[in-house]
């Protein structure tokens, strides 16, 4: 019997394809790829361009597409959007030959370090080389078949490129694997030359048949829950540390249950954060470089410590440090074995919520001690009553960073979004902000990108329309990428953008100053005349005229007061709105409770360097691997 086939072009079959992918857990299914966002030149608009606009003219293929003004911006609010959507849903980028391509790297690089889905279409070279060297094409002595493109593979869990049409088969099928699997999911790239883009062949209609892809949840093995069990029962001083997993799986009920049956204190990682509400008994925030007293407190104590879904960045260890006690065990639940098996830890490899209830019941009358219950509760209050002084802290004639927090959380509802990713924010977040929804603190901090969170915004509120969306932005990520304000604006998308202006790079140059390297070229000045360095008079430059200038409306605050007037106005406006306030960039801020290894220079000429020097050295005795 013939196999029925349909003559498309491979980029035609591609749109098609992905039109029909769906994905499934606990019986909901949602479009896998809901659409495509891009930016066309001269290598995709007559491949996927036409593509795209063939299906939306036909009614062929349902792929809306969404024009972007940043390629990076692009990736940046397609993966937020798969990080609000828990990971089930991904929007493909599509970006011309070249430059376009290669400016969709960095947003790869930011998907698979967070483990969040994206697919990126880049296009490139002819791969019948007719037009060699094309407009563009990088020429590489070593090889014909090197093109800039391949930078992107190490920065992707999967990477093809569709050198022939009938390649784009087991290609695609391949790419749907990857972003649908917990433990493998990232940036996956097909290549996608442009003379191949055009090309037709003869396709096997089942090709585009509906396609479910499942995403299961791993069970523990009983043999493993027993040891993590045993090893559970002899704590005294246990600690659990909630990361993204948590969220990812849905497991945050079931790590209420948890915590309240077995009494075990609960800290978060930026990933984490929300998972159990912050005012919980059982909460005492975010633990690390940039986590409270409370839980820095519990981890020096902790005889054994549960990671679950977490993957214990140099932050959430504060460089190997936190966790004190000689004899430390960890218990490690993840549906990636890589994670689970972390610091010499007892590994449950499964999914986070069936690992927590099947551990509880493991669990089942042991309880952590009447003492040690208090013992958390107690410093977990001090530490609220220390976030209290922050946020009201009075300072002037600037107020501080802090203070500010503190006006736009109480600002908010419970379900608004806040989103960040760089700068001395993400710090101040992690440590002083109150979340009692996993999905309403958008901190990405695993590759703490500069320039993600406007366009993160947008990304957010596509993937939940019902939320409000509030971007907090300092202007050195600001000026890095504002863009997507434009794209907000002409997808009449509204989201709140608070720019924090501290006229430099206010995180790096209090890092620098505790380095001994004195803030150089952090700040945001005019270079002097006599001096020849850059440290003039503050530059002119208007952030809030330029975000007005790009289709926002701009409501500027001086104080906190005005903040806080100025956000009700944002909060009732069905435009994006962005509110522009000032803050001190020398603090004050939150009191640091643990250590974060940056190398300082072993010798130096300066005399602050060789200071910041012996501080170095002396935190360094206490870094450890936990064998």
């Amino acid at each position: 019997m013939a196999t029925e086939t349909v003559r498309l072009t491979t980029a035609q079959a591609l749109v098609r394809f992905l039109a029909h992918q769906y994905s499934e857990r606990d019986g909901q299914e949602q479009r896998l790829i809901p659409g495509v966002w891009g930016i066309f030149g001269h290598g995709n608009v007559a491949g996927i361009g036409q593509a795209l606009l063939q299906a939306d003219r036909t009614g062929e293929a349902d792929l809306p597409y969404h024009l972007a003004r940043n390629e990076q911006g692009m990736v940046h609010a397609a993966v937020a959007f798969a990080k609000m959507r828990d990971r089930l849903s991904a929007y493909a980028c599509t970006a011309s030959t070249g430059p376009g391509s290669t400016n969709m790297i960095t947003g790869a690089a930011l998907a698979t370090t967070n483990r969040l889905p994206v697919l990126l279409l880049p296009s490139d070279m002819f791969a019948t080389r007719a037009a060699d060297p094309v407009l563009q094409q990088l020429e590489d002595t070593r090889g014909g078949d090197v093109t800039v493109n391949d930078a992107f593979r190490p920065v992707s869990k999967y990477f093809d490129r569709i050198s022939r049409p009938e390649q784009l088969v087991p290609a695609a099928l391949a790419a749907m694997r990857v972003l649908t699997d917990p433990v493998e999911t990232g940036a996956v790239t097909l290549c996608l030359p442009q003379d191949v883009q055009a090309e037709a062949y003869d396709w096997p209609v089942a090709f585009f048949r509906r396609r479910v892809w499942h995403i299961g949840r791993p069970v523990p093995e009983p043999a493993a829950l027993g040891r993590v069990a045993e090893l559970l029962r002899t704590a005294r001083r246990p600690l659990l540390v909630a990361g993204g997993g948590v969220v990812y799986s849905g497991a945050e009920a079931a790590l209420r249950h948890f915590a309240e049956a077995t009494g075990i204190p609960v800290a978060d990682t930026h990933a984490g954060k929300g998972a159990l509400p912050w005012d919980h008994p059982s909460a005492v925030g975010g633990l690390g470089s940039t986590g409270t007293a409370a839980a820095n407190a519990l981890a020096a104590e902790a005889d054994v410590v549960i990671g679950v879904g977490t993957r214990y960045s140099d932050f959430t260890t504060a460089s190997h440090t936190v966790f004190n006690d000689p004899d430390v065990h960890f218990v490690n639940l993840n549906v990636a074995r890589l994670d689970a098996v972390k610091h010499s830890a007892e590994p449950l490899v499964a999914d986070a919520r069936l690992g927590l209830q099947a551990l509880e019941r493991e669990l089942d009358g042991w309880k952590t001690d009447d003492a040690y219950r208090q013992r958390a509760l107690e410093l977990a209050a001090e530490w609220r009553r220390t976030a209290e002084e922050c946020f009201s802290a009075g300072h002037g004639p600037l107020p501080a960073q802090t203070e500010i927090l503190g006006a736009l959380r109480r600002s908010l509802d419970d379900r608004d979004v806040v989103i960040n990713a760089a700068g001395s924010m993400p710090g101040d977040l992690q440590m002083l902000w109150r979340s009692r929804d996993p999905k309403a603190y958008h901190v990405e901090y695993a590759y703490s990108c500069m320039g993600y969170e406007v366009a993160a915004g947008l990304g957010a509120k596509m993937a939940d329309p019902s939320r409000e969306v509030v971007v907090l932005v300092g202007d050195g990520s600001y000026l890095m990428m504002a863009q997507e304000i434009v794209t907000m604006v002409s997808e009449r998308i509204k989201v709140i953008i608070v720019i924090v202006q501290n006229h430099g790079f206010a995180s790096i140059g209090a890092l620098s100053e505790s380095l001994g390297s004195q803030r150089f070229g952090t700040r945001y000045r005019y270079r002097d005349a006599e001096s020849g360095q850059l440290d003039g008079e503050v530059l002119p430059v208007d952030l809030a005229a330029n975000a007005a200038s790009l289709g926002a409306d701009v409501l500027p605050a001086a104080t906190v007061e005005e903040f806080v007037r100025a956000m009700a106005k944002a909060r009732a406006s069905a435009r994006t709105t962005v509110v522009h306030v000032e803050t001190d960039p020398y603090g004050p801020n939150p009191p640091g409770s643990a250590w974060w290894d940056v190398p300082v220079s072993e010798v130096s000429e300066l005399e602050s360097t060789r200071r910041a020097y012996g501080t170095y050295r002396d935190a360094k005795r206490s870094q450890r691997h936990y064998l």
